[in-house]
């Protein structure tokens, strides 16, 4: 009787110490938990925003065609789940623009002067979102870099939910109006719109203004475009010191790079503006079809 009993508790140890073998027990499951996290915080995603921020272009990263960037149409919001899948930031020269981000269509991207980059916050929604389209990413989403530090690179929560892309802690866009690759018809626009550098700077501006209160260096020539968003036909002029426009009081739109000072009158006479850069709609400022010289220096 009692080597029965004996037996039988000798079979229970053995049972329960093969059981705890199979399932990891013991000092073995303690030890696996950090690794669970490690992998799961090693996946590729950019400090909990959970973002997949990939070095090199979309194209060589093999995106499937018809999806992200390359699904979005020229000028309209990213609505379908396919066109939010992956975005790409490359480093290009787009007009005058240089450097000036793009996405992986070629498609000029934009920061607005009325956002905050720290934090940052997204002020463009409605009918201004239409206009300025939102560059977005999905949850999970990828981010491929070409020439921008993976550092300057984020997201923010829009008010309607969805997940804007940051540079530089700028949020940004599209323009509704550039509806060819390397367009930068929303450079300057109401003096509020730029387009965004790698490092979330201002582009185009002469010194990578960053709405701080520094102002770029003088700019020696300007092109001033008889339409809004600089459509030709378009007048050069440079120089030091006043110079006269040879067709005055017809000007729209300028591009300079850096800062100038326009007169409604001949020979830096009548009203005047110091602008910093491009100016797209010259109708933002008061100066519509009104500038007659400008003064460099």
């Amino acid at each position: 009787m009692f080597r029965k009993h004996t037996v039988a508790i000798v079979t229970s140890a053995a049972a329960c110490a093969l059981l705890l073998t199979a399932c990891g027990g013991g000092d073995d499951k303690d030890s696996s938990a950090p690794a669970a996290a490690t992998s799961a915080a090693g996946a590729g995603q950019s400090a909990g925003q959970d973002l997949n921020l990939l070095s090199g272009t979309a194209k060589k990263n093999n995106a499937p065609a018809g999806t992200g960037d390359w699904a979005n149409e020229p000028g309209k919001p990213a609505v379908k789940p396919e066109a939010t899948r992956w975005v790409q930031l490359s480093a290009a020269k787009a007009g005058a623009l240089d450097p000036v981000v793009v996405n992986g269509a070629g498609f000029t991207l934009y920061r607005f002067d009325k956002d905050t980059a720290n934090p940052s916050k997204s002020t463009c929604n409605g009918e201004c979102a239409v206009t300025w389209p939102p560059v977005v990413v999905a949850p999970g989403g990828k981010i491929f870099l070409d020439g921008v530090d993976k550092s300057k690179v984020g997201v923010v929560k829009r008010d309607d939910g969805t997940r804007q892309v940051t540079v530089g802690g700028w949020p940004v866009y599209r323009f509704a109006k550039d509806t060819r690759p390397g367009d930068t018809k929303g450079q300057g626009v109401g003096g509020t719109w730029f387009g965004v550098t790698p490092d979330g700077k201002k582009a185009g501006t002469g010194s990578g203004d960053t709405g701080t209160g520094s102002r770029p260096g003088p700019a020696a020539s300007v092109v001033l475009f008889d339409e809004r968003n600089f459509g030709d036909p378009s007048q050069g002029l440079a120089g030091k010191g006043c110079q006269n426009v040879a067709r005055d009081d017809v000007a729209s739109s300028l591009q300079a790079r850096g800062s100038l000072k326009i007169w409604s009158g001949r020979d830096c006479t009548g009203k005047s503006k110091v602008v910093d850069g491009d100016v797209a709609d010259l109708a933002a400022i008061g100066f519509d079809n009104t500038v007659s010289s400008v003064f460099f220096g």
